[in-house]
């Protein structure tokens, strides 16, 4: 009877310990949803500030209309982006169209002094500083994510489970200009 026990227990043990992996990659693997979740949210609040800046730019002067279009197309392209990488590449798009847009604008004196875009530019550059933020985290939970399923005895059941890594949200491709933030002030 004994044997019998010690193995029911070595098979309690071991149970245990299966479920305590599989819940950690559980957890680990909902924390990196929840943190694309708030880079998502981010993102969409700035594809929500364009379309009233770029109202706001053509109704106040007679901006040039090509810069209007890139800036438009460059939140199309980035509201279709799926993936991290995608975002990433995405991003580098949008920031390099807003640079070009907030350059071009200096050169309009009524712009600079309509309320409308101040307040827009302010709403900006607050969501490009989160979105820089919310980024840190993804990639922070995203390393601590794939960590874990990367080692050893974790990985064997993260194999096991089907577990995969994550990608990591980068600028991808970008020169050093597209690394930091859009400046928005003028």
């Amino acid at each position: 009877m004994t044997p019998l026990y010690i193995v029911l227990g070595i098979v309690v043990v071991l149970g245990l310990f299966v479920v305590g992996i599989y819940n950690s990659l559980v957890t680990l693997s909902m924390r990196v949803k929840e943190a694309w979740a708030d880079i998502d949210v981010q993102l969409k609040r700035r594809y929500d500030l364009i379309p009233n800046l770029v109202n706001t730019v053509k109704g106040s002067t007679n901006f040039e209309t090509s810069t209007l279009e890139k800036v438009i197309q460059a939140r199309s392209s980035a509201m279709n982006a799926t993936t991290p990488a995608q975002a990433g590449v995405a991003d580098i798009a949008m920031r390099g169209a807003l640079g070009s847009f907030f350059a071009l604008a200096e050169s309009y004196p009524d712009l600079k002094s309509n309320q409308n875009f101040i307040a827009l530019q302010n709403e900006l550059s607050d969501t490009e500083n989160k979105i820089q933020a919310a980024r840190r985290f993804y990639n922070g939970v995203v390393m601590d994510y794939n960590t874990k399923i990367k080692t050893f005895p974790t990985n064997i059941f993260a194999n096991i489970f089907s577990y995969v890594e994550s990608e990591f949200f980068e600028l991808e491709g970008g020169d050093e200009a597209a690394r930091n933030p859009v400046e928005v002030k003028f």
